[in-house]
């Protein structure tokens, strides 16, 4: 069976690398970004001086020849679903038996006049790193629109460079509509406390041409202008599927897939940032533009194509982040505003970098989500409290289970349980080293992770 692959980014090659684990199956794997599949998060970490591009390759040169999996450089411009057949950019033909879609997402453009002008675009490839350094040299300033992770990473590589920068961020407080408020005004000082210029209710109106074809100022519909050299456009991103609007699949936002990651067409499944699942898990988004969720995807249809029908379970919704030098985590549910049936315990360091929120059920006092800021806590440990439904007070008690590294994190259980018991008028303890020893085993022996 000959098995297509288009797109390189962590789905795409995680598909293709479990079909190998599986199977004999011909294998090709097709980019037009990249020779070399890497690692999208590392893009900053490339412009601010601390890696190289060839240290964020997910893989050694030999292991495409070992594994048997063709690697094609070129854009895919039309798909015949009948005839199981795409069409490159450059006119070459391939057939496959089964094809998987793992295209990834674009940045948006949101109709601004001169949002096509040079030194304007969005950070998501390796071209886009590239126009970051064509445009660096010499830069005044640069604006970057939106308040998300990216908006933040762009603003952070500009800084690192002692390039100034503007943040333009429509909402009322960073990343609002995300982090509840105290964490999001935590994240408002550290950008100002930075040096960056952080315009909270500023929306953009339109980019001015500098004379050469390029960005020369923005307009906001405050009635503002700021002169600078490049606008980076962070608003998100969409799904990367232009290319199949008249191929006959099934499109959405992006490409519809059922449980088990199929298309429309029996032989066409979609990964990663381009798949929108039909009816997505509870609490979750039918899009999920993240790493951790592409890999599981590229695990999961590599076993249904190899035969052994998977259905896609991503579990507990997990992100993470960091905003310059604070540290971001969340696990389950915490939502900006809190429901009505939830409750919160908020801590915050008097220093204002490190913050704790644990949401739970305010009837059943069952754990829903961990907010962490500037502290790191275990992944099995948050993951099997929330699923256990493990009440507020054992959590608290057993709190230090969850502390990353105790010999180089300092810790901070005792006084979020002391705000608790203040709250509360409890008198909660943390549990012993001996006791907390034989919880970690049962929870380490128990752990799915």
């Amino acid at each position: 069976m000959k098995i297509v692959i288009i797109g390189n980014g962590i789905a795409g090659t995680n598909a293709a690398r479990f079909i190998r684990k599986r199977s004999e199956h011909e294998i090709v794997l097709i980019s037009d970004e990249s020779w070399q599949p890497f690692s999208r998060t590392a893009l900053m970490y490339i412009y601010m001086g601390h890696l190289k591009t060839e240290h964020t390759y997910l893989y050694e040169d030999w292991f495409w020849a070992k594994n048997r999996i063709e690697r094609v450089f070129g854009r895919v411009n039309r798909l015949d679903v009948q005839a199981r057949r795409l069409w490159l950019n450059d006119g070459a033909e391939l057939s496959y038996d089964k094809l998987i879609i793992a295209t990834g997402s674009l940045p948006n453009k949101l109709g601004w006049p001169g949002q096509d002008l040079a030194g304007v675009q969005g950070l998501y490839h390796l071209q886009d790193l590239a126009g970051m350094e064509r445009h660096s040299p010499g830069l005044q300033r640069a604006v970057v629109v939106g308040g998300g992770l990216i908006g933040i990473e762009m603003a952070e590589m500009f800084h690192a460079r002692h390039i100034p920068v503007t943040l333009l961020v429509r909402e009322k407080s960073f990343w609002g509509n995300v982090l509840p408020a105290e964490e999001s005004e935590m994240i408002n000082r550290h950008l100002r406390e930075h040096g960056i210029d952080l315009r909270l209710g500023a929306e953009l109106q339109s980019i001015v041409d500098n004379g050469r074809g390029g960005a020369g100022a923005v307009l906001t519909k405050e009635g503002e202008r700021i002169d600078c050299g490049f606008v980076g456009l962070t608003v998100g991103v969409s799904p990367n599927v232009g290319f199949l609007r008249d191929s006959g699949i099934e499109l959405g936002r992006g490409v519809l897939v059922d449980a088990y990651l199929c298309t429309s067409d029996p032989h066409v499944f979609a990964i990663g940032d381009c798949a929108e699942l039909r009816q997505p898990a509870a609490g979750r988004r039918p899009i999920e533009a993240i790493w951790y969720t592409g890999r599981m995807m590229g695990q999961t249809v590599a076993a249904t194509i190899c035969g052994e029908k998977t259905a896609y379970q991503p579990r507990l919704w997990f992100n993470s982040a960091k905003f310059f030098d604070i540290e971001y985590q969340v696990y389950g549910d915490v939502p900006a505003r809190l429901p009505a049936t939830v409750s919160s315990l908020y801590w915050e360091h008097p220093a204002g970098k490190k913050a704790v929120r644990i949401n739970f059920d305010t009837a059943t006092k069952a754990v829903t989500g961990f907010n962490l800021m500037g502290i790191r806590y275990r992944h099995e440990v948050c993951e099997k409290w929330i699923l256990d439904g493990a009440p507020i007070e054992t959590v608290l008690q057993q709190l230090s289970l969850a502390n990353f590294d105790p010999e180089f994190f300092s810790e901070q259980e005792k006084q979020i349980v002391g705000q608790y018991n203040a709250r509360q008028g409890t008198h909660l303890q943390l549990q012993s080293a001996r006791k907390l020893d034989l919880v970690r085993r049962f929870l380490i022996s128990k752990s799915s992770i």
